[in-house]
C-alpha cells in the first residue's frame, strides 16, 4: 500500500475543482492510496480502517476471502472511508482514465458523509486516530488480563447491532446536553399518546388546531395554544411536572449502554477494565450505523456524480466504450435482486427530472388525468437543488418509502419477481408478481437495515429483563444461546428475553372447487416466550 504519485494527485485535484463547479461540498484534504487486491482483502474485514482494534474473527475472515479470491478472482475498483481526512484506495490495476472515474464517484461519497445530517455525529473527530488508541487501548489489556479480553470483545459486539443510533441523534449525545422536554412537547408525544391504542384522528386535528394558530396570531399563537390546552385539561400541567421529575433510564434500547451504567459484575473494581472494552464496541458500532442505514441513498448519490461529471469530462475521449462497460456492471439495473448502486442512482436522476418539470408539488399530485400529468411542465430548472437537499436530510428508509411511485416503477418497468416449485420438474420457477410501486417499495424496504428494538430493564429479583418489541420478524432462534450467555456474564446474573416465536398449526382439509380433496395447509401462530439463562443454562416457557 502506498500513496498515489503525484501525477495522478494533480489529476485529482483537478476533479475537485470540477465537482466544486458543478455544487459538490466537502473538505480540501484527502488522502488516496495504491492498493494490491491482497491489501483489499485484508483491509476488508476492518471496514477498511488499518488502525481498527484486532480480533479473531477479523483473521478468520481474511482467510475466508483469500480461499474465495482463489477460485473467483476480481480486481475491486475502489473504497472510500469516513474518516478526517477522508481516505480512498484504488487497485493498482486500474488505468488512469479508470481512476478519473472512480475519484468522482469517491467525491460524491465524500460529499455525502460530510453533508448528510444522518452524519452529522462523525463530523467532530478523526476516527482513524480515535481507533489507534483503541488498539492501542486493546493490546495494553490483553497483556493484562490475556484471554478474557477477546470473551469481553466476543460478548460485547454480539449485542453491537442494538445500539441506540437514533436516541443519539436526537439527544445530541457527545456534543450538548439534550433540552428539556417543553410542555408543549410533552403535550404532543406523550399526552396526547397514552393508552394502547391513541386516536390519531385527535391527534391531527390538535395538528393542524396548532399550525392555524401559528397562522392567525404570528406573534404568540404558540402560547395561546398552549394556554388553551391548559384549559381544555387540568391535569396536563400535574403530569408534565412529574415527567420532568422523573429520572430517565439511560439506555432504555442500548443494551451496551444499560450494562455499562448499571451492571453491578462491570462496576466491581477488578472488573472495571472490561466497560472499556464496551465503550470502544458500543463507539464504534455507532460510528458505521449511518453507513448501513444510507447504502442506496450514498452509492446512488456517488453514481449519480461519476457518471454526470465524467462524461462532462474531456479525459473520458477515446475510452468511451470502456467507461460504458464498466459503468454498466456498476449500474445496471437488475431484473431479479436489488442493485443499490442502480436504484439509488436511477433515483436520483428521476426526481431530478421530476423536480426540474414542476412535479414535486401539490398541483401534480392532484392531477388524476394520466395525459395531464404526461404533459405537466412547469419549467422551474430546480432539479438540481431538490436533490442537494434529498443528499442531506434523507436516509435510505425515508428515500425509499417517499420517492419509489408508480411513474418510476413504469418509467423503468420494474416489478417484483416471486418464486415456486415446479413439483414435476422440481425447479423452481421464476415469475412476475407484482407491477404496483406499493409492492416493490415494499421489497426494497424488506432489504433496509432493520435491526430488533429491545428495551431493557431490571426485575424485582435482581434479573436483566429485555423485552423484543415485536415487529413482525422472529428473533433467529440459533443466536439466542450465545447472546444470552454473554449477557449473563457481563451482567454477573440471570437474564430474561422476552420474544414472540412462531408456532406452527394444522389447517383441517377442505374441497376445491372442482370437489377433489386439497391437501392440509400448515400455518403460524405468534406465541410469546420467557428465555432464561441462569447459570450458563437456558430455558423457555411460555409467558404469561
Amino acid at each position: 500500500m502506498e500513496l498515489i504519485s503525484q501525477h495522478a494527485k494533480g489529476i485529482m485535484e483537478g476533479c475537485k475543482d470540477r465537482a466544486r463547479q458543478a455544487g459538490l461540498r466537502f473538505a480540501d484534504e484527502t488522502l488516496e492510496y495504491i492498493v494490491t487486491n491482497r491489501d483489499l482483502l485484508e483491509l476488508g474485514p476492518k471496514v477498511m480502517i488499518p488502525t481498527l482494534y484486532d480480533y479473531w474473527v477479523q483473521d478468520v475472515e481474511v482467510l475466508r476471502e483469500q480461499g474465495r479470491y482463489e477460485l473467483y478472482p476480481n480486481n475491486p475498483y475502489e473504497t472510500v472511508i469516513n474518516t478526517r481526512p477522508p481516505i480512498s484506495y484504488y487497485n493498482d490495476n486500474n488505468p488512469d482514465w479508470l481512476n478519473v472515474m472512480i475519484f468522482y464517484h469517491v467525491i460524491g461519497h465524500i460529499d455525502f458523509f460530510q453533508n448528510n445530517l444522518f452524519f452529522r455525529h462523525t463530523w467532530e473527530y478523526d476516527f482513524t486516530g480515535r481507533a489507534l488508541a483503541d488498539k492501542r487501548l486493546f493490546a495494553k489489556l490483553r497483556s493484562e488480563k490475556g484471554r478474557w479480553v477477546d470473551y469481553v470483545i466476543e460478548f460485547a459486539r454480539t449485542l453491537d447491532n442494538l445500539v441506540g443510533y437514533f436516541d443519539l441523534l436526537a439527544a445530541g449525545e457527545g456534543t450538548k446536553p439534550a433540552n428539556p422536554m417543553s410542555l408543549l412537547d410533552y403535550y404532543f408525544d406523550v399526552f396526547l399518546q397514552r393508552g394502547p391504542n391513541p386516536a390519531v384522528s385527535r391527534y391531527s386535528r390538535e395538528i393542524e388546531r396548532y399550525n392555524q394558530m401559528i397562522r392567525d396570531f404570528p406573534g404568540d399563537g404558540e402560547t395561546r395554544f398552549v394556554k388553551s390546552v391548559i384549559e381544555q385539561y387540568a391535569e396536563l400541567e400535574a403530569l408534565y411536572a412529574r415527567k420532568l421529575k422523573e429520572k430517565e433510564t439511560v439506555g432504555r434500547t442500548d443494551p451496551l449502554r444499560f450494562l455499562m451504567a448499571y451492571s453491578p459484575f462491570l462496576h466491581r473494581e477488578e472488573n472495571r477494565w472490561m466497560l472499556m472494552i464496551l465503550e470502544v464496541i458500543r463507539s464504534t458500532s455507532l460510528y458505521f450505523q449511518p453507513q448501513i442505514r444510507t447504502k442506496i441513498l450514498n452509492e446512488g448519490w456517488a453514481s449519480y456524480w461519476h457518471d454526470t461529471l465524467f462524461l462532462g469530462d474531456d479525459r473520458i475521449r477515446g475510452h468511451e466504450v470502456d467507461y460504458a462497460i464498466v459503468n454498466a456492471k456498476v449500474t445496471s439495473m437488475p431484473r431479479v435482486g436489488l442493485n443499490p448502486y442502480a436504484l439509488g442512482m436511477r433515483l436520483f436522476q428521476y426526481l431530478e427530472e421530476q423536480a426540474d418539470r414542476g412535479r414535486t408539488g401539490l398541483a401534480y399530485f392532484q392531477t388524476t388525468d394520466r395525459a395531464a400529468r404526461q404533459r405537466f411542465d412547469r419549467a422551474t430548472g430546480q432539479g438540481r437543488d431538490y436533490i442537494f437537499h434529498i443528499r442531506q436530510s434523507h436516509c435510505d428508509t425515508m428515500f425509499v418509502n417517499s420517492f419509489i411511485d408508480q411513474d418510476f416503477i413504469d418509467q423503468h418497468r420494474l416489478f417484483v419477481v416471486g418464486k415456486r416449485l415446479n413439483k414435476e420438474r422440481m425447479t423452481w420457477q421464476y415469475y412476475v408478481k407484482s407491477r404496483k410501486a406499493a409492492d416493490y417499495r415494499q421489497m426494497v424496504a424488506d432489504s433496509l437495515y432493520h435491526p430488533p428494538r429491545v428495551e431493557v430493564s431490571v426485575a424485582e429479583n435482581g434479573a436483566l429483563v429485555l423485552d423484543h418489541l415485536f415487529e413482525g420478524k422472529p428473533l433467529v432462534r440459533d443466536f439466542i444461546g450465545g447472546v444470552l450467555l454473554g449477557l449473563e456474564f457481563l451482567w454477573g446474573g440471570e437474564v430474561h428475553l422476552l420474544t414472540s416465536v412462531p408456532i406452527p398449526i394444522k389447517a383441517g382439509r377442505g374441497d376445491d372447487d372442482q370437489g377433489r380433496e386439497e391437501t392440509p395447509k400448515r400455518t403460524i401462530e405468534w406465541k410469546r416466550f420467557r428465555y432464561t439463562m441462569k447459570n450458563r443454562t437456558l430455558s423457555r416457557t411460555l409467558a404469561e
